[in-house]
């Protein structure tokens, strides 16, 4: 099985077809190389590119210049996720961005996202 939930021992033992269970407290905060934004990994399947995270910004952290380079989805669950476009998406709303979207984000006033990548981003600058 090459998906994983990294932070979360034992998973090999598991049989292929078992339900993974993730204590999301457990897990720890990961810093990314954007300052004030950290992420927990919910699960990742490197052959396949998949990674859905857990993503904390602090209140002003930015994402610079980056393309999906396939769809991205995200739901906020605290604070609020701008854009350059003029969105500003606020707890409890989503927002989803097709394959070859651009654009920078930032958090005014902090957030924490649930964020669905079927590939990574690439980030431009």
């Amino acid at each position: 099985m090459v998906a994983v939930t990294p932070d979360v021992p034992g998973q090999e033992k598991l049989p292929q077809s078992a339900s993974r269970p993730v204590q999301v407290d457990a897990l720890p905060w990961h810093a990314t190389p954007f300052p004030g934004v950290e992420q927990k990994l919910l699960l990742r399947d490197e052959e396949r590119g998949l990674i859905t995270a857990l993503i904390r910004m602090a209140p002003g952290a930015r994402l610079p210049l980056h393309e999906h380079v396939d769809i991205e989805q995200t739901y906020v669950l605290e604070g609020s996720l701008a854009d350059d476009e003029g969105n500003d998406i606020t707890a409890g709303n989503y927002i989803w961005r097709p394959k070859g979207h651009t654009h920078v984000a930032w958090s005014p006033k902090g957030a924490l996202l649930i964020g669905i990548f079927l590939q990574p981003n690439r980030f431009l600058d």
